[in-house]
């Protein structure tokens, strides 16, 4: 049976109804597609926090600190203080002394362009004494040798994170620093050397007793192991201003001389053409281990009146520091390092 039209439920609205809705809808204030009294109220961002205030601008660090630094350390700021000679006078310098490695205005020391100078004529009185405290009092009572075999066994082996590596420069300023930066943590440190300084390793180790205020403990041929002291402090540790830069060294006078001492002309050329063509005693290498070598060559002395030693792996620099070192350790010797530039041999000669 067939409903009348008007009474379908499904039947479609006509163009005027639908554009009636349109104008109803565009003018509720209310969403059509939601009941009026639970319209949804728009969602808004959260208040942002205030911004902060702005920050002041950086100041550009101080090329000079307020005030200069000062040290109570009782001797002359050096570079190296085991491979320089107080007593060597230089003739030049190849910059100025006004240019002080400290930097300017840092160090209340003079630069004299080879030392910075401790004021006043304070040393021999203080002698002995690492900043306020003397090196007695900071060393305290002798080890036991039980304390030394248990420092020894904890610092002697080479995979040991308290090592400083000790080399052509010898001991020098800015390694007294490093030295008292691992007593912080440890009570003692170990040291490695290399190169020319282990030619002698008593210099080496007079050194750093005198300027670090420790002690050697253990020696194995260029193994050293220097103790801090049973009452060192490390708030109360002298105050070490660093180098900022490596001076230039200085100008010496001539360290091989064509006619040596007490020799004539012909005399020298003799020997040192014997020299150089005698069979080398020892074969040095670069950063290498030295120990044996003024041994070696008072021993050679004792036959022979010339001694050759290979150098050909060193360098020029490091053939006179071995040549300075062997004239004054292994009876006066004559060293020359550029007799043969091609080898750059060293050859030693017996002065009378």
């Amino acid at each position: 049976m067939l409903l009348p039209r008007k009474l379908l439920p499904w039947r479609r609205p006509t163009h005027a109804q639908s554009l009636a809705r349109c104008l109803l809808r565009s003018t509720s204030p209310y969403d059509t597609d939601d009941d009026p009294p639970f319209t949804r109220i728009p969602k808004r961002d959260p208040p942002r926090p205030p911004s902060p205030p702005p920050k002041p601008k950086a100041v550009a660090g101080k090329i000079r600190p307020d005030e200069p630094a000062s040290s109570d350390l009782p001797f002359d700021f050096r570079y190296s203080y085991s491979e320089t000679d107080p007593s060597w006078k230089p003739i030049g310098f190849r910059e100025p002394t006004r240019f002080s490695p400290f930097g300017p205005g840092r160090l209340d020391r003079p630069w004299d362009g080879v030392a910075a100078a401790v004021k006043g004529d304070g040393g021999d009185a203080r002698e002995g004494f690492v900043g306020a405290r003397s090196k007695e009092d900071v060393l305290g009572e002798p080890l036991s040798e039980a304390e030394v075999a248990e420092l020894v066994e904890r610092y002697r082996h080479s995979d040991c994170s308290r090592q400083i590596n000790l080399g052509k420069g010898g001991v020098t300023h800015n390694m007294l620093e490093d030295i008292h930066n691992h007593w912080k943590r440890a009570e003692a440190v170990r040291i490695k050397c290399l190169g020319v300084p282990t030619i002698d390793m008593d210099n080496i180790c007079f050194h750093l007793e005198d300027k670090t205020g420790g002690k050697i403990i253990y020696r194995n041929i260029n193994i050293l192991i220097l103790y801090r002291g049973r009452n060192y402090d490390p708030k109360q540790r002298p105050v070490i201003p660093l180098m900022l830069w490596k001076p230039l060294a200085p100008i010496y006078p001539r360290l091989v001389q064509n006619v040596a001492g007490g020799l004539t002309f012909e005399e020298t050329k003799e020997l040192r053409n014997r020299g150089l063509n005698s069979t080398p005693l020892m074969k040095l290498t670069r950063n290498g281990v030295y120990v044996n070598a003024v041994d070696r060559v008072r021993e050679a002395f004792k036959t022979v009146e010339v001694v050759r030693l290979d150098c050909s792996h060193v360098g020029t620099s490091d053939c006179k520091k071995i040549g300075v070192k062997l004239r004054v350790r292994a009876i006066p010797v004559h060293s020359d390092s550029t007799a043969c530039p091609v080898l750059s041999e060293i050859a030693g000669w017996l002065l009378g």
